[in-house]
């Protein structure tokens, strides 16, 4: 809650700690790391609409724009 509240976010952030929420957005993949091989995370984004349903995934996400990106697809598709 600290970090909630030093950023003023208007939301809960998700800890899954198990993998749960993970599995189910199929965002655990296979990577490698100086030769290493190991699981984790492919940093995407999902856009879920007031209804629930997910409206667009991006997969592989690089930061540099992404928010401008995410930001285009809102004011267009979900407007």
């Amino acid at each position: 809650m600290k970090f909630i509240d030093k950023l003023g976010l208007p939301f809960l952030l998700l800890s899954d700690d198990q993998g749960e929420v993970c599995g189910l957005y199929d965002v655990l993949k296979p990577k490698k790391m100086f030769g290493k091989e190991y699981i984790g995370i492919e940093r995407s984004t999902f856009i879920i609409n007031k209804d629930g349903d997910i409206a667009k995934i991006f997969r592989k996400v690089k930061i540099k724009d992404h928010v401008e990106e995410v930001l285009g697809f809102i004011k267009k598709e979900l407007s």
